[in-house]
């Protein structure tokens, strides 16, 4: 299920709620970026359980395939979880690079998240 945000700058965002469904092929989330951006948001915020765990291993390629949707689009992201703890390397530089372009954004929090996406 998808809740609509407006954050104190007017700017409308989507969220998979949590629980709701995961997100484990691109085509899903193609169905997913298409309804949030005909209902007008810019901004797209997902719960890290929301997402397959596949999307977490870097070699599966989902991540990259799904995070490029994001670019083409023009849509921002904030994925919410606990990010201290990954021991993949790899991961943990994909995530650090992610924060610092602002496009893709790994959070702890949800009015983090909002916060990210409200720029």
């Amino acid at each position: 299920m998808i809740k609509y945000h407006k954050t104190v700058k007017g700017i409308s965002i989507a969220e998979i709620l949590p629980g709701s469904e995961t997100i484990s092929t691109t085509e899903e989330l193609l169905d997913i970026l298409a309804d949030a951006g005909y209902n007008g948001s810019t901004g797209l915020v997902i719960h890290s359980a929301t997402l397959s765990q596949e999307f977490f291993d870097l070699r599966t390629g989902l991540a990259g395939e799904i995070l490029q949707k994001f670019s083409n689009y023009r849509m921002r992201l904030a994925i919410i979880g606990d990010f201290r703890d990954v021991k993949s390397k790899a991961l943990r530089d994909f995530i650090l690079e992610s924060n610092i372009r602002g496009t893709i954004n790994f959070v702890d929090s949800h009015p983090e998240a909002i916060a990210k996406l409200d720029r």
